[in-house]
């Protein structure tokens, strides 16, 4: 068994606050296409919770509103 002092030390990551609580947002608009950008990786696929630092609340209605904009084709399913 390893003991503590072989082990490397892991930095404790700070926890990232949601920015839409920050910016005190009630509602996420599904037009508000360069908003809705950032929480989408390269290929368009959707930035988890964990990554984006949303509150669950907010990246549930992030969730929709980037899903309604790929709908009516504001946004990609993928990308190319």
């Amino acid at each position: 068994m390893a003991e503590r002092g072989d082990r490397p030390m892991r930095r404790k990551a700070r926890k990232k606050s949601c920015q839409f609580c920050i910016d005190k947002v009630e509602h996420i608009e599904y037009k508000d296409i360069p908003k809705l950008r950032r929480f989408l990786t390269e290929r368009a696929k959707i930035v988890p919770r964990r990554m984006s630092g949303n509150c669950a609340k907010h990246q549930r209605q992030l969730t929709v509103a980037i899903k309604r904009a790929r709908h009516i084709a504001l946004l990609p399913f993928t990308s190319e």
